[in-house]
């Protein structure tokens, strides 16, 4: 998806958390060489940090108290070229879903 839609606008960051079930031990080098070799990411990877719960990064706290906090890895959000929040999406949802795709094609379409 990066690849795909970069050279439209479309900015894809990683924040790796250990929320989860301490699924994400590593160091923040480790974790970014992990998810390059494992599974081609190319985008932008953020140190490790809390993302639900009351000291969850204040970007993340912001971001669910407009829609829902993560419940798992992989949750997505989806932000306009104005930094304004769209939409949230499950772990479940796909980086290739129908659902996600239409709306970042709309997003990227837009002028605002």
């Amino acid at each position: 998806m990066h690849e795909k839609y970069k050279s439209r606008g479309l900015t894809i960051l990683g924040f790796p958390s250990n929320d989860f079930g301490n699924q994400e031990p590593g160091s923040n080098k480790e974790i970014a060489d992990f998810c390059e070799n494992t599974y081609g990411v190319k985008f932008p990877m953020f140190a490790k940090t809390k993302v639900k719960g009351p000291d969850a990064n204040k970007l993340f706290y912001d971001l669910a108290k407009k829609s829902e906090q993560p419940r798992w890895n992989f949750h997505k959000y989806l932000i306009n070229r104005n930094g304004n929040f769209v939409k949230s999406y499950s772990s479940f949802t796909s980086p290739t879903s129908r659902k996600l795709l239409i709306d970042i094609e709309k997003l990227l379409s837009s002028t605002t």
